[in-house]
């Protein structure tokens, strides 16, 4: 199991008989799965564990429903066909008696999400970068974050974007396998977003976020108010601030807090902006396919006993 920090900010609205996903300010940890089959709603509904809900991922899979249930469901009354056509387009799970047990956005709306929500967060970064380097140009005391951290990038860069990578994917890994809360709220979050896409799009969702964050957090508001211990703490802690929420604890909040402080440290040493970004893109990328890798060995192994018993 893996974890993607990316900003894919996507909230939902709910009524009593809709669940319709919107864009919203709002961060999301992001793991992909891509499944050819139909929705099983049954394998995804939540069963208990000594550590609270553990959600079952053995479902993931193309939005509608078979056609023979949505029939079923339409004439045992258990829904109008106007409402299993929505849940349907929406990525909606059913359960075997046609309620919601859980939203999915579509692979549409989670890939609309990402691209636009990286671009505004790219965009603020440049924004800020210009206006210190016009402001510094014209004599005021405001440091240009354009020459405190640079798009430079030498050799010796290779071994240090390497050496983040195994330190925060070897990082994330052992939590996951030691800290239940941070293990169940990595997984609510990853199973909310990406449950949709296919495999090509993990580079989207781990490159165009990781990229806009750096860009952000270590490109722009560290230089701008110096690049020390202090501004890095700073900037790390609202860093983690604002990884809380979409089915994430406090413990993911201290996860996306050191990540931050690694990255922030890279930066100072390295005077570079790519070393975070290709740090963070890569780190993305490996916990969603460690994710997609795990769950899809746990898939087999349930259906293994299924079959056996």
């Amino acid at each position: 199991m893996g974890s993607l920090t990316v900003n894919c900010w996507l909230g939902t609205t709910k009524d009593a008989h809709t669940t319709s996903p919107i864009l919203a300010w709002r961060y999301s940890t992001l793991t992909s799965r891509s499944f050819t089959a139909f929705w099983d709603a049954h394998q995804f509904l939540p069963s208990k564990t000594s550590h609270g809900i553990k959600y079952n991922t053995c479902s993931f899979a193309k939005k509608s429903v078979e056609k023979p249930k949505r029939d079923r469901l339409v004439r045992d009354g258990s829904l109008s066909k106007d409402e299993v056509d929505q849940n349907d387009k929406l990525g909606t799970l059913l359960d075997s008696d046609g309620h919601n047990s859980s939203t999915v956005p579509s692979r549409s709306t989670v890939l609309q999400a990402c691209t636009i929500t990286s671009g505004l967060i790219a965009a603020l970064g440049i924004v800020i970068r210009q206006v210190s380097h016009a402001a510094s140009m014209e004599g005021l005391p405001i440091l240009d974050c354009s020459t405190e951290v640079s798009f430079g990038f030498e050799m010796w860069h290779l071994e240090l974007i390497t050496g983040l990578v195994v330190l925060v994917s070897l990082s994330r890994y052992l939590l996951l396998k030691t800290w239940p809360d941070f293990a169940e709220s990595s997984e609510a979050a990853n199973r909310q977003v990406l449950t949709s896409l296919q495999p090509l799009d993990y580079i989207v969702v781990a490159f165009l976020p990781g990229i806009s964050e750096e860009l952000l957090f270590r490109g722009a508001l560290l230089p701008l108010f110096g690049v020390n211990w202090k501004s890095i703490g700073a900037v790390a802690l609202l860093f983690g601030v604002l990884h809380l929420g979409s089915g994430r604890k406090y413990s993911f909040a201290i996860w996306a807090t050191f990540v931050g402080l690694v990255y922030g440290y890279a930066t100072m040493l390295s005077s570079s902006i790519v070393v975070p970004m290709a740090s963070h893109a890569l780190n993305n990328l490996i916990g969603g396919v460690l994710w997609r890798y795990t769950s899809e060995e746990t898939c087999r192994k349930d259906d293994d006993e299924r079959y056996q018993s």
